[in-house]
């Protein structure tokens, strides 16, 4: 499996806004994706920072959602939250419990 992390900088009062959104819309959006295995976001208000994981099955279904524009499609879905532009990295996962 593999997990595409969007790790992002939240204005101070849009952290409820980008929670909101990515429940509603983006994990919607995220179940319909061939190869999702799941979406989750971690947020600290203290520091404003948020992180978005999406788990894939195979890394061929993790990048067809980028070359299709689903990741980008997201991303503008919630880039009024965000201080400056996110920053994604992709993981294979190694181990898992």
């Amino acid at each position: 499996m593999y997990a595409r992390l969007v790790i992002a900088q939240v204005k101070p009062d849009k952290m409820d806004d980008l929670i909101r959104i990515y429940r509603d819309s983006i994990v919607p959006a995220a179940k319909q994706q061939k190869g999702c295995k799941g979406a989750y976001l971690m947020t600290d208000p203290t520091t404003g920072k948020a992180f978005s994981e999406v788990i894939w099955e195979t890394e061929a279904d993790m990048k067809a959602g980028e070359a299709s524009g689903y990741l980008n499609e997201q991303i503008a879905k919630v880039s009024a939250t965000f201080v400056s532009p996110p920053i994604t990295e992709r993981y294979e996962i190694s181990v898992q419990a």
